[in-house]
């Protein structure tokens, strides 16, 4: 059984008791230390105005029936404060109280999984303040729900393309449909090439959301490691005829993961280079300043309408799905990486055709798992 001492309505009854009880003996106390002297003052001086016995007996009667009075006041008044304090209490305890219990009844609705239950605000600033949090609570969480049915539809959409075409592939080869050549086993294993990728870049991409990425910082030239990044790459660009051009720049120094940024920059330049077409040109830039260091990415290819831009690190998301790449998850991983780093990837397009530019930019000493 609960302790009813430890409810907030006890202890606001208790409260208002206190202030009415504290009240009458501070009254009490000045009365019987103040009233008597201040009555024998005038009594004095009435009695010397009745001039006879009779006169004082009377006078020291009324005295008393003063007192007694004012006790009896005080009494009277103590037992109205009282019973004023109860009821003041009880509907100050109901008004703040009931705002208490709807957050209350929110919260085991929303660990129930109903993310779309919203508080009412009301009227007291400091109760105001209680639900707007909880209504804040509540949209991100439905967010993150619609985040993770999103991601498993859009998992499930991606797996269903590769397991189909191995199933068809498997199954014409035993109905004798396609023979069971070098060529259809290179096939084969295409599609479950893809598939392992999708499978380690979930992996990748679950261990940067949950922030269990490791990251080692190193001082370094973030600059020189993104043109390392892309002569890695040149061997592809060389067989597209698209150009890749290397800045030569002064150092761009920070402390970073080297092993991660290679990975964002391997991401930014391979993306770049897929969407620029035979004929373009790709480059690689490094600056400093105002604390941080940056390095662009800029191509002349496709380009970027601004609702793509605004979806580009969106998990799967492609701006043309006809054109040979990844999972969709690699700009994602690379922004929640720099990310990691304290910074962030910025990217800009003039619009389709123009071509494209992603800015890398991190605080040249950033602090281990810090995020903007």
């Amino acid at each position: 059984m609960s302790n009813p001492f430890k409810s907030l309505r006890t202890r606001l009854l208790l409260a208002h008791l206190a202030v009415v009880v504290f009240g009458v003996v501070t009254v009490l106390i000045a009365a019987n230390r103040l009233a008597p002297a201040f009555l024998d003052r005038h009594m004095s001086s009435m009695e010397g105005m009745a001039g006879s016995p009779m006169g004082r007996q009377m006078i020291l009667a009324l005295r008393d029936e003063l007192l007694a009075g004012f006790g009896q006041a005080v009494l009277l008044a103590a037992l109205v404060s009282g019973i004023v304090a109860v009821i003041i209490s009880v509907i100050s305890s109901r008004r703040l109280l009931r705002p208490l219990d709807s957050v209350r009844a929110a919260t085991r609705r929303l660990a129930a999984g109903s993310y779309s239950e919203r508080v009412p605000v009301p009227e007291e600033s400091e109760l105001a303040a209680l639900a707007n949090d909880v209504n804040a609570l509540a949209e991100t969480l439905e967010e993150t729900e619609q985040r993770r049915l999103r991601l498993i539809s859009e998992v499930s959409h991606e797996l269903r393309t590769p397991l189909a075409t191995i199933k068809g592939y498997t199954e014409g080869a035993l109905d004798g449909v396609f023979p069971a050549d070098e060529e259809l086993l290179t096939a084969i294993g295409r599609e479950a090439g893809r598939l392992e990728r999708l499978a380690a870049d979930l992996s990748q991409l679950s261990r940067t959301a949950e922030g269990s990425l490791d990251l080692r910082f190193e001082p370094g030239d973030l600059a020189a490691l993104a043109g390392e990044a892309a002569e890695r790459l040149r061997p592809q660009f060389q067989d597209k005829d698209v150009e890749l051009v290397v800045e030569q720049a002064p150092p761009v120094p920070a402390r970073f993961d080297h092993d991660r940024m290679v990975q964002v920059f391997v991401n930014i330049i391979g993306n770049a280079l897929s969407y620029t077409p035979g004929g373009g040109k790709v480059t690689v830039s490094g600056k400093t300043g105002d604390g941080r260091a940056e390095v662009t990415v800029a191509d002349t290819g496709r380009g970027l309408s601004p609702q793509q831009r605004e979806m580009v690190f969106e998990r799967f998301y492609r701006a043309d799905r006809s054109v040979p790449g990844g999972t969709g998850i690699g700009l994602t991983i690379a922004r929640d990486i720099v990310r990691r780093h304290g910074g962030d990837i910025q990217v800009s397009s003039p619009g389709p055709g123009a071509g494209t530019s992603f800015v890398v930019a991190i605080p040249t000493d950033p602090k281990p798992g810090m995020s903007p």
